[in-house]
């Protein structure tokens, strides 16, 4: 028995860790010529930052748990989603706090965090009765919709950035792009297959790998592109409109109760105490930084419950 659960665990392990590998190579490049062909288009610093480089940076969770969806694992797709919230506002911001703190912008206090935590908030109330409805993932899409819109309005009253010939020629940017999108999608195939074998050859349950696996090696991924605060406000806000939306429209119906309810619950937590450090001082400092990675460890033992 052991013998012959060994093999079948190295294959979902090297899954795990190959797409692991080409989702932080693929997605970064995805970002850096997505980045690279927004100036070259004189876009402002608001749209390339919040939505070229915050919904790029959450491209995997957006292929990953569509994939999930669309083979019928909808607690790894919306456990996905839920738990790479939680692991932006607690692991990656908590690192970055603790290597040199994170500055908080007035203008990312004023617009992104409203934004961000109105989507945490809405996604957490949709999955309130232990389900999600399609028309609830509709009205998350269409919220989804309204932020960016305003964000995009916001940022045509900013200086336009001008374009640069820093990032090479267009048609190779456009390449560099499409390649790191397929790239990004390969990827998410094999860590959804490496965490659905994992799941059954532990007896765990899907919804606790999408919670604590999966967000942990993509926070992982995160943490080393250095990704500033807005940045991350901005991923999230995607994933809980945007990819909770797509989640509710594909794959309805009930979710695991370790995502809809204790997934929800420090994903709200998490987002009012990350809003309570950004109101009270100016950055979040090492001693925060030490109290939110905390936070994620006190979580995953309460998940195994």
């Amino acid at each position: 028995m052991i013998g012959g659960r060994r093999p079948l665990m190295l294959i979902f392990s090297a899954a795990m860790l190959g797409g692991l590998v080409l989702l932080a190579f693929a997605s970064e490049q995805f970002v850096v010529g997505a980045s690279r062909i927004a100036t070259a288009l004189r876009m402002s610093p608001v749209v390339i930052g919040a939505v070229v480089i915050g919904a790029g940076t959450s491209l995997p969770e957006l292929l990953v748990s569509g994939s999930a969806a669309l083979n019928d694992q909808p607690d790894i797709a919306m456990g996905n989603v839920v738990g790479s919230t939680v692991a932006n506002l607690t692991l990656v911001l908590g690192a970055a706090a603790i290597v040199g703190g994170v500055p908080v912008a007035r203008s990312t206090l004023r617009r992104d965090a409203p934004l961000a935590t109105a989507g945490v908030f809405l996604l957490a109330l949709a999955l309130l009765g232990g389900s999600i409805a399609r028309i609830e993932g509709v009205i998350l899409v269409i919220a989804a919709a309204i932020a960016f819109v305003l964000i995009i309005r916001a940022g045509t009253r900013e200086t336009v950035v001008p374009a640069e010939a820093s990032g090479g020629p267009l048609g190779r940017e456009s390449l560099r792009t499409l390649v790191g999108l397929i790239g990004t999608l390969v990827g998410a195939n094999l860590m959804v297959y490496g965490a659905s074998g994992t799941a059954e050859e532990f007896g765990l349950s899907e919804g606790f790998v999408g919670l604590t696996l999966v967000a942990l090696v993509q926070a992982a991924r995160k943490g080393s592109t250095d990704l500033i605060l807005g940045n991350v406000l901005g991923s999230n806000m995607f994933n809980c409109l945007a990819i909770g939306g797509m989640v509710g429209i594909l794959a309805p119906g009930g979710i695991a109760s370790g995502v809809a309810i204790t997934g929800s619950a420090a994903m709200v937590i998490a987002s009012l105490v990350v809003i309570a450090m950004m109101v009270t001082s100016s950055r979040i400092n090492r001693v925060e930084g030490i109290a939110l990675l905390a936070g994620y460890a006190i979580v995953v033992p309460i998940l195994l419950i």
